[in-house]
């Protein structure tokens, strides 16, 4: 189980690039690591020396909102980019759009998925370039953003938020019909083939 998430409010890191696929977010070699923890180091693990990549800038180190291009998060769909990120400290994304595997993943994890307009997300990722100390709160029972004097609204799937307003995962969802898996199970036996003394 997730822990129930109503909103995010942290200071934010810009990203401005699109098409941002899982390969980048963490590269294939480290999803050979059997745990589902400890992929902080492997997040963005290829842009980390590159002079843009604001991840590695003292204003964004404690950032919990990512904001990025569209399309971020498409390409394969390794769960492990969700890992990277949420390992990194980040509990929201605001991005035009997601990849839907991404999105899902995402989701099943506890992580906020904001999509946003084009047009604000750019404003926002200005701002916070001129404004590093802003805080950035997404309200997920609202679906709103709020950053110093901008304010918008944010798409996100009605199931979606559903369970990140309750923090289910995917095994909570199944658990909650466990008496009705049951009682399938003790109909099924009835029908299946048994051997006799």
């Amino acid at each position: 189980m997730n822990a129930p998430l109503r909103s995010v409010s942290a200071t934010a890191a810009p990203l401005r690039r699109s098409d941002i696929d899982t390969d980048q977010i963490v590269p294939a070699e480290f999803c050979k690591r059997l745990s589902r923890t400890g992929y902080e180091d492997a997040l963005f693990y290829r842009w980390r020396s590159q002079a843009w990549y604001p991840l590695g800038k003292p204003p964004y180190a404690d950032a919990r909102v990512l904001i990025a291009g569209p399309r971020f998060g498409v390409g394969s769909s390794r769960e492990h980019a969700v890992w990277a990120l949420r390992d990194f400290g980040f509990q929201a994304i605001i991005a035009p759009s997601f990849g839907d595997i991404f999105r899902s993943n995402a989701t099943k994890n506890g992580m906020l998925t904001a999509r946003a307009s084009a047009e604000f997300v750019s404003e926002l990722q200005d701002m916070i370039e001129q404004r590093p100390e802003t805080v950035v709160t997404v309200d997920l029972e609202a679906t709103g953003i709020d950053a110093g004097p901008l304010h918008g609204s944010f798409e996100i799937g009605s199931y979606s938020r559903w369970q990140l307003l309750n923090g289910f995962d995917d095994i909570d969802l199944v658990l909650m019909r466990e008496s009705e898996i049951d009682s399938y199970e003790i109909r099924r036996s009835r029908l299946l083939p048994s051997i006799h003394d």
